[in-house]
């Protein structure tokens, strides 16, 4: 029994050798080195010393390691293959558990309206994540994936979430704490659904509306972008105290956020997607990084790079701006992601050389890639490419550091499997209160009445007679935009839970008051009806990025018309419900109340408290409102500044006091 003791208090060099004799003792139990009472009660010891002896071996599994000891002891044990396997990011739909183990695959996704089921529920999503998650598990060395989704405004992509509004409305709020409490909203959401890593905050400075992800960004202003990073801390949590600088951090209950897209995405020419970004180095420094400062200051996990150029560089392969820039020069300590296919657009045709393709994008600093489809072709060609020395073996360990580093702050080790104790939150009711709160802070008055003594706003609740029309004004699809369910967003109230504008109009006013909702009213109608007003929801049809992308930016057809019919025969309020200013000048004159709703998302309720003066307006434009689309690019500060609205613009209206 001594012999026994000196083998669980030896030091660990003994130890390993006299496991190695325990080892023969259980191949040759007729050695009688040991008096023990029984030959199977020295049998389960020798099991369970083994099985001891070898977990303490794995410095990487043990959580009461330093982390860098237990990055530094996982890639001491990986292979080339599995090193790489960490840096492929893949579709759901090209994934199985089975490659998940066989190619130690670091990380999944789904793509925009990329579901297990249609209308999946929580515990669908969950199912689904659990079961590539075991597949990840099952390999050699056990290291869980990661799984991102598009979570840009809201959980967007799943049924019954709540949907927030866009980015350019949130900008129009001024309000930073507002978006760090969106941000822990989702991240509360997505982590009811399995998922723990969200592709958000897009921190594109837009300056130009032309662009069709001008939604997603903040404001045209670095300033304000610059604030509502606060998002931040909302997606991964409060930093601890005392952090180094740039080092990742996401709390236990959180999901790892994304900055994007690294950078100048929003400042291509005439405003067409992932086109070219003509400025010289301190436009792009003073417009389009400062974001980023903040992003890296608040520990944000991932950055992810932009389809753009800059000056005729493909950002994908920008070395300098990726490597020696954001990793070594702000000090980014997380990992980087290519977009959707984005190294295969580095070539013209895409993907006509992705052999130079992976070389460039992973000699430029970009740690895993999001093929989304093929992991057989990036796998070879980057294994031969790091086996012919043509790309060094530091800069994949450098890449894998990174992403295990992203992981193990995370908590994946420990706990990499879904938490159901979250389910409830998906579309829970005080998450539907916050972005009710959100769309009223959005809305930014921009005319009301014909002049200051005669405002139409805040509307009467017990008006007779109250004509409702627009497009826009009973479609949730059009209501929330792109990226909403489907990729490109959807038409219709059938795509997930939420109140439209005419819904929330009805439930608003008295119960004595007759609304008549017609989509696109004749001017012959509208003049026979005796209205007291008319509200009309006019604005654009969803889209996403290029499919976005507009020279004209006007109002979607019939609304112009709807305009004129309703405007023209009674006192209305437009309310348009765009990614950005349209055109709006040649229809002014008949308007009498001008509202800008943005996108904003499933609880029009928020727009119906705003117009009866439950609440005032106090949103203020966070993009400048130009007359004609022949004045584009125009920003605030230039030299030709003529707008239609000027950036900063916003009427107010105080409350209507209940009596």
């Amino acid at each position: 029994m001594k012999r026994i003791r000196s083998l669980a208090t030896g030091d660990s060099m003994a130890r390993q050798h006299e496991l190695e004799i325990v080892k023969s003792l259980i191949i040759f139990p007729s050695l009688k080195i040991f008096e023990y009472d029984s030959y199977e009660g020295f049998f389960l010891f020798c099991i369970l010393l083994c099985i001891s002896a070898e977990a303490e071996v794995l410095k990487y599994k043990n959580p009461d390691e330093p982390m860098n000891m237990r990055i530094k002891d996982l890639m001491g044990r990986m292979t080339l293959l599995e090193k790489i396997g960490q840096m492929v990011q893949l579709d759901r739909t090209a994934a199985t558990p089975e490659i998940m183990r066989d190619y130690s695959i670091g990380s999944l996704l789904s793509g925009g309206g990329s579901t297990p089921l249609p209308q999946a529920t929580a515990e669908d999503w969950i199912n689904m994540v659990n079961g590539f998650q075991n597949g990840s598990l099952s390999s050699r060395l056990g290291i869980p994936m990661i799984y991102g989704i598009d979570a840009v405004h809201g959980h967007n992509n799943v049924y019954k979430a709540t949907i927030f509004p866009h980015n350019v409305g949130l900008g129009a709020t001024r309000d930073p704490a507002l978006a760090k409490r969106i941000g822990a909203a989702t991240a509360l959401e997505v982590r009811a659904t399995g998922i723990n890593y969200a592709f958000s905050p897009c921190i594109a400075v837009c300056r130009d509306p032309r662009w069709g992800r001008c939604y997603e960004s903040y404001s045209e202003d670095p300033t304000i972008v610059r604030e509502m990073t606060e998002i931040i801390p909302g997606l991964q949590g409060d930093l601890p105290l005392n952090s180094r600088k740039g080092v990742p951090y996401v709390a236990s209950n959180k999901v790892a956020a994304c900055a994007k897209h690294f950078v100048g995405d929003g400042g291509t020419t005439k405003g067409i997607n992932e086109n070219n970004t003509v400025i010289d180095r301190h436009g792009l420094f003073s417009i389009h990084m400062p974001a980023y400062y903040d992003a890296i200051r608040k520990g944000v996990a991932t950055v992810m790079v932009s389809y753009s150029s800059w000056n005729g560089e493909k950002m994908h392969a920008n070395r300098d701006l990726i490597t020696n820039f954001l990793k070594d020069t702000l000090k980014f300590r997380g990992f980087v992601i290519s977009d959707w296919q984005g190294i295969d657009k580095i070539t013209t045709p895409i993907h006509a050389n992705y052999t130079y393709s992976v070389l460039k994008s992973v000699e430029a600093g970009i740690d895993m890639v999001m093929l989304p489809f093929n992991h057989t072709e990036f796998i070879d060609i980057l294994t031969s490419l790091v086996e012919k020395n043509f790309i060094p073996m530091s800069r994949i360990d450098d890449a894998v550091r990174r992403i295990l580093r992203v992981k193990f702050t995370m908590g994946l080790f420990e706990n990499p499997m879904a938490d159901q104790t979250y389910m409830h939150h998906l579309g829970g009711q005080m998450h539907r209160d916050l972005a009710r709160e959100a769309v009223r802070k959005s809305l930014v008055l921009l005319k009301n009445g014909q002049n200051a003594d005669s405002p139409l706003l805040p509307l009467p609740k017990n008006a007779s007679r109250i004509l409702v029309a627009g497009t826009h004004a009973n479609n949730l699809g059009y209501q929330c935009g792109g990226w909403t369910i489907a990729w490109q967003g959807l038409s219709g109230n059938n795509l997930t839970y939420g109140t439209t504008i005419l819904n929330a109009l009805s439930t608003a006013v008295d119960p004595s008051t007759e609304i008549v909702y017609s989509e696109n009213p004749s001017s012959d109608f509208v003049k026979s009806n005796n209205f007291d007003f008319a509200i009309v929801a006019i604005g654009e049809p969803p889209y996403a990025e290029t499919k976005g992308d507009s020279m004209n930016l006007t109002i979607m057809e019939p609304g112009p018309s709807t305009i004129s019919n309703v405007c023209g025969g009674v006192k209305c309020v437009v309310i348009t419900i765009t990614g950005r200013p349209v055109v709006m000048e040649p229809y002014l004159p008949q308007i009498e109340a001008l509202v800008a709703a943005w996108l904003p998302g499933t609880e029009g309720q928020g727009i119906a408290d705003v117009l009866f003066g439950d609440y005032g307006f106090t949103g203020k434009l966070a993009r400048t409102w130009f007359k004609t689309v022949d004045q584009l690019p125009m920003n605030v500060g230039d030299a030709h500044y003529d707008p239609l609205f000027p950036f900063g613009f916003g009427l107010t209206t105080e409350p209507v006091k209940e009596m």
